[in-house]
C-alpha cells in the first residue's frame, strides 16, 4: 500500500480575492506534496468584481457571480477556516483570527482586498452601504429593490469609474421594476479623474440622459436613515445610500510591522513583503516596484507569479518577477447590456462590447464552474465484486461512514445478553445503562472520520456528536476518554494539531460539565477522532415509552449527510452556492444540545439523537421499542439551507442507501426530496423527543426562546410500529 506523504508545511492564504482564487485552482491541477494548503476567508463564497454591475443591474444571479471558494478548497485540497483575520503575529508565525484561537503558519499570502467605507462619517455605519466588500453590498442591494418603493431616492458618494458604473446599473434595475429612481452621485472633486477623455465624455451623457444627477465639489457630514447632509450644509433625500469613495486598507495590516505605502502592504517584483514569509497581492498590495490604480487585471495577472514563488520558497528554487502592463482595457458597464471601452485614452459604447465583456467575464468564472472528475481508484482489470463494494460515491466522513443498520443488527444480534446484575441495558439504546450507587450511569462512545482539513472544527464537532446518546438519555456528562488517529505529519505540525483537538474538544466537554480523564492517539491513513463518554441520571430517558397522542418534537434542521457528500463530490447546482449550504451545516453541527435536552428531558417518554440511521432510522427505533406507529408531517421537518435541493439533484450519503433499505419497506410517504432526506445520516444531529401533547407548544416555545430550530414533525398514533409521512 502505497502511504500518504507526510504534511510538514503550512501555508496560508489570508483571504479569498482573485488571486489567491486562482492560486488554489493552481495548487489542484498540480498539487504539492508535504503541503498543508489553509485559505481563510469571513464568507464561504467571494463575488467577481468584474460582473458585480451586471448583478446589480440584474442581468445576473448573485451565484452566477460568486466564486464558491468551499467547493474550490475541497478540489483543491485545502482545509477552510470561515473567519475574518485580524492580525499577523510573525514572532510566532501566526495568524490572528476573530473567532478562534491563531492559526500556524510556515508561509502566508494576504489577498483581502480593500474597504471602500467610511467610517469617520457620522451615521455611516447604521445607514448607508459599502461597495467593498461585494457580498454584503449585493445582500443589501436585493432586499431595498424588493421594498418596490415608486420612486426610490439613492445618493452614492464616489464618482470614478466604479460609482458612476453602479450608478448606471441601478437606474437600469430599479426602472426594469417600474419604479422611477432619483439617484445622486458625489464626488470630492472632478467626476472620472482616472479614464480616458472620450470615455469620460461618454459617461457623462450616460448619466445625463439617465436622469443621474452629478454634484462635483461635495462630501458627506452626517448620514441619518432617510437622507445624507452634504459638508455644505444641503440635505439630499436618500433612502438607500452607498459609499464608492475610493480605496480604503483593511486596518489591521497597521499592526503587522510591514512596510505599507498609505496603509497597503508593500511588495516585491516577486510579491514579497518586508518579511520574506508573507507574500501579498490584489488591492490590498503596493506595487511599490511599479505602482498601479487598483484594479482587478492586476490581482488576476498575478496569479500564476505568486503560485510559482509560493512553491519556490518551498522548494529553494528562483522566484519570478511579476511584470504588470502599463494600461488595460477598461470595459465599463452601461446599465443595460451596453458597454463602454477605454484604453490609452480611447473611448467608446456599444452592444458588442457588453457582448465581449460578457464572453470575457463567463471565460473567468468558468475555471471556478465545473472541476476535472477525480479518478476512481481501480485498476485496470479490477477482481469481480470490487466495484459494486466501492460504489458510485466516494466514502462519506462524519456519521455517513457509519455501518448500515442492517448489517449492524445482524452483527449485534449475536452478542449475548449481559450477564452482570448492574448492567441494566446493553446495545441497542444510545447508550449503554449501569448501576451507579442510588443512581445510574450510561456510557457510550463514537467516533467520526473527519469531514474536512480543519482538526478544531471536528473535535468541536465530534464532541457534540458523541455528547448527543448522554443528552438523549437526559443524563449529565460525566468523563470522557479521547481517541485520535492524526494523518502523518511534521513533528511540529503533530503536536499543534494534537493541541488543537484537545483544546476545542475540552471546552466543549467542560461546558457540558465533563472532563477528559485521558485517552488515546496513533498515527493512520486520515484525520479520525473519537470519545468515551460516561454520564450520570437518577432515571435514563430511553427509546422506549412513546405513547399514542405524544407530539415528536426534532430540536433542529436535518440534512447534513446530504450536504457535506455533495461537498465531497464538488457537486453544482443552479442557483445554489453549495459553500453557503456547508457553511450552514458546519454552523449547525457546532451547536451543542445540553439546553435542548434540558428543557425535553422533565417531561419526554422517550428520546433518542438523530444520527447515522437518519431521522427515519431513529424514530423507527423509537416506535420499535414503544411497540407504536407514527404520522409525521414533511412539511413541518426542519431543513438546512440547500438540502432539499441538493437531494433532489440526486446528491446522497453513501451510507443513505443502505438506510432507505431498512426504512423505505415500513414507511408510507410520497416520493420527494423531504422524503429522501429521512433517510439522510445525520453528525451532529437533533434531538427526537416524544412529549405529552399537552406540554408540547410549550416546550416548541421554551426551545425556540433558546435559539433551537426546532418543530412538532408529528405524533406517535396507536399500532404497529411504521411511520406514515404525509
Amino acid at each position: 500500500m502505497i502511504e500518504p506523504l507526510p504534511l510538514v508545511q503550512d501555508v496560508v492564504l489570508i483571504g479569498g480575492g482573485h488571486t489567491h482564487a486562482l492560486v488554489l485552482r493552481m495548487f489542484a491541477m498540480d498539487p504539492l506534496p508535504g503541503v498543508r494548503l489553509t485559505v481563510i476567508n469571513p464568507d464561504p463564497a467571494a463575488p467577481y468584481t468584474g460582473m458585480l454591475p451586471g448583478h446589480i443591474a440584474g442581468h445576473y444571479t448573485k451565484a452566477e457571480m460568486m466564486i464558491d471558494l468551499v467547493r474550490l478548497a475541497r478540489f483543491a485540497g485545502a482545509r477552510v477556516i470561515l473567519d475574518r483575520a485580524t492580525g499577523i503575529d510573525r514572532a510566532g508565525k501566526r495568524v490572528l483570527l476573530a473567532g478562534r484561537a491563531p492559526l500556524a503558519y510556515d508561509l502566508c499570502s494576504i489577498d483581502i482586498g480593500i474597504a471602500s467605507d467610511l467610517p469617520d462619517v457620522p451615521g455611516y455605519a447604521l445607514h448607508a452601504t459599502s461597495a467593498k466588500p461585494l457580498g454584503t453590498y449585493a445582500e443589501r442591494w436585493e432586499a431595498f429593490v424588493e421594498r418596490r418603493l415608486p420612486a426610490p431616492r439613492l445618493v452614492i458618494i464616489g464618482a470614478g469609474v466604479g460609482g458612476v458604473e453602479l450608478a448606471l446599473a441601478s437606474a437600469h434595475r430599479l426602472r426594469a421594476a417600474g419604479a422611477v429612481p432619483q439617484i445622486t452621485l458625489l464626488s470630492r472633486g472632478p467626476a472620472l479623474p482616472h479614464i480616458g477623455a472620450a470615455a469620460r465624455s461618454t459617461l457623462l451623457a450616460q448619466l445625463a440622459a439617465q436622469g443621474i444627477a452629478l454634484i462635483e465639489g461635495a462630501s458627506p457630514a452626517t448620514i441619518t436613515a432617510g437622507a445624507v447632509t452634504l459638508s455644505d450644509g444641503r440635505t439630499l433625500p436618500s433612502d438607500f445610500t452607498l459609499t464608492v469613495a475610493g480605496a480604503r486598507p483593511q486596518g489591521w495590516l497597521a499592526a503587522t510591522g510591514l512596510d505599507l505605502h498609505e496603509g497597503f502592504v508593500t511588495v516585491s517584483p516577486a510579491l514579497q513583503s518586508s518579511d520574506p514569509a508573507i507574500f501579498a497581492a490584489g488591492d490590498c498590495a503596493h506595487l511599490g516596484f511599479a505602482p498601479r490604480p487598483k484594479a482587478g487585471v492586476y490581482a488576476v495577472r498575478a496569479a500564476p507569479v505568486l503560485n510559482h514563488n509560493l512553491r519556490a520558497v518551498l522548494t529553494g528554487q528562483p522566484l519570478q518577477a511579476f511584470r504588470p502592463q502599463r494600461d488595460y482595457l477598461k470595459l465599463v458597464s452601461l446599465g443595460g447590456k451596453r458597454a463602454l471601452a477605454d484604453k490609452f485614452g480611447l473611448g467608446g459604447g456599444a452592444g458588442w462590447l457588453w457582448r465581449l465583456k460578457d464572453r470575457i467575464d463567463a471565460k473567468f468564472m468558468a475555471k471556478f464552474a465545473d472541476y476535472p472528475a477525480m479518478p476512481r481508484p481501480l485498476p485496470a482489470h479490477p477482481v469481480a465484486g470490487l466495484a459494486e463494494a466501492l460504489g458510485e460515491k466516494p466514502l462519506c466522513g462524519g456519521c455517513g461512514a457509519k455501518v448500515g443498520a442492517m448489517a449492524l443488527s445482524e452483527a449485534l444480534s449475536h452478542l449475548p445478553a449481559p450477564a452482570r446484575a448492574d448492567v441494566l441495558a446493553g446495545a441497542g439504546d444510545d447508550a449503554a445503562i449501569l448501576t451507579h450507587g442510588a443512581g445510574k450511569q450510561v456510557i457510550t462512545t463514537d467516533h467520526l472520520r473527519a469531514t474536512c482539513g480543519d482538526p478544531r472544527l471536528m473535535a468541536r464537532i465530534t464532541a457534540i456528536h458523541a455528547l448527543g446518546d448522554i443528552w438523549a438519555m437526559g443524563a449529565a456528562p460525566q468523563a470522557a476518554l479521547a481517541q485520535v488517529t492524526l494523518p502523518r505529519m511534521g513533528a511540529r505540525m503533530q503536536a499543534e494539531t494534537l493541541a488543537e483537538i484537545m483544546e476545542e474538544a475540552a471546552a466543549i466537554l467542560r461546558a457540558a460539565g465533563a472532563d477528559i480523564v485521558g485517552g488515546h492517539t496513533t498515527i493512520g491513513a486520515e484525520l479520525t477522532i473519537g470519545f468515551t463518554l460516561t454520564g450520570l441520571a437518577e432515571t435514563p430517558i430511553t427509546k422506549a415509552g412513546a405513547r399514542p397522542g405524544d407530539a415528536l418534537i426534532l430540536t433542529k434542521a436535518i440534512g447534513t449527510g446530504t450536504i457535506l457528500a455533495a461537498d465531497m463530490a464538488l457537486a453544482r447546482i443552479d442557483g445554489l452556492i453549495l459553500g453557503q449550504a456547508v457553511q450552514a451545516a458546519y454552523a449547525s453541527m457546532s451547536r451543542p444540545q445540553a439546553g435542548a435536552a434540558a428543557i425535553l428531558a422533565p417531561h419526554a417518554h422517550a428520546m433518542t439523537d438523530i444520527t447515522g440511521f437518519g431521522l427515519a432510522g431513529h424514530l423507527l427505533e423509537m416506535l420499535d421499542a414503544s411497540q407504536v406507529a407514527a404520522r409525521i408531517e414533511l412539511a413541518a421537518i426542519p431543513l438546512l439551507h440547500g438540502a432539499s435541493a441538493l437531494a433532489a439533484a440526486g446528491q446522497a450519503s453513501s451510507l443513505a442507501p443502505a438506510n432507505r433499505a431498512a426504512t423505505d419497506w415500513r414507511m408510507t410517504a410520497p416520493h420527494g426530496p423531504v422524503t429522501t432526506l429521512l433517510a439522510d445520516p445525520q453528525t451532529a444531529g437533533p434531538l427526537l423527543a416524544a412529549v405529552p401533547a399537552d406540554t408540547a407548544q410549550s416546550l416548541l416555545q421554551a426551545l425556540r426562546d433558546a435559539g433551537e430550530t426546532a418543530a412538532i414533525i408529528g405524533h406517535v398514533t396507536a399500532g404497529a410500529p411504521h411511520i406514515t409521512a404525509l
